[in-house]
């Protein structure tokens, strides 16, 4: 999904690397068990994977990125710590009920309708394990956050919503909490867990 220069280059800033590492990561999955077997959909430039392969109890990531050009990058940073596949969100390449978790983190308002990020939900609860867990966040609208994504695609997801969205995607519990700027969502697929 296209991303102006100024967007570009925050996103693959050491400023925004930190701020993912020190503050959003932590909060976005405060609580949530990953498990062993991890998603993660649209890393982009790859500040959140590099998070994600640090988190204890990953014991394998995958991660799928609808930009051809960011996903080369993506293998080259991590080579074989982390499946890279280039991909669609809306259309994941692996089977039923593969993955312990899936996370997406400030990357919805660039799937490019309402529809499209409904496909993707779907598709999170898909290739989620009965108990897996699909959590993540995503920045709310404002006048600055407008600005920084002019000229991209950016469908903001309003929180209020979300929670039937993810329901209406197969989901039994979800959960949205609004913070300062941004939202975190959880959302599980109904069944136990095996082991």
């Amino acid at each position: 999904m296209p991303m102006n220069l100024v967007h570009r280059r925050l996103c693959s800033s050491e400023k925004w690397a930190r701020a993912v590492e020190d503050r959003l990561l932590p909060w976005a999955l405060e609580g949530v068990p990953l498990g062993p077997d991890a998603l993660e959909i649209g890393p982009g430039y790859g500040a959140t994977t590099r998070v994600l392969l640090r988190r204890e109890g990953v014991a394998r990531l995958s991660v799928v990125e609808v930009d051809a050009a960011y996903a080369a990058g993506l293998r080259r940073e991590f080579g074989d710590r982390a499946e890279v596949v280039h991909g669609d969100g809306t259309a994941l390449p692996w089977p039923d009920g593969r993955f312990d978790s899936v996370a997406c983190f400030t990357m919805l308002h660039h799937v490019p309708s309402p529809a499209r990020q409904d496909a993707l939900f779907a598709e999170a609860h898909r290739v989620l394990r009965p108990g897996g867990v699909f959590a993540g966040c995503d920045s709310l609208s404002s006048r600055r956050f407008r600005f920084i994504h002019w000229g991209d695609t950016c469908v903001p997801v309003p929180p209020a919503t979300l929670e039937t969205r993810l329901r209406a995607a197969g989901f039994a519990e979800a959960t949205v909490e609004v913070g300062t700027g941004s939202f975190r969502f959880r959302a599980i697929r109904a069944g136990q867990r095996a082991g």
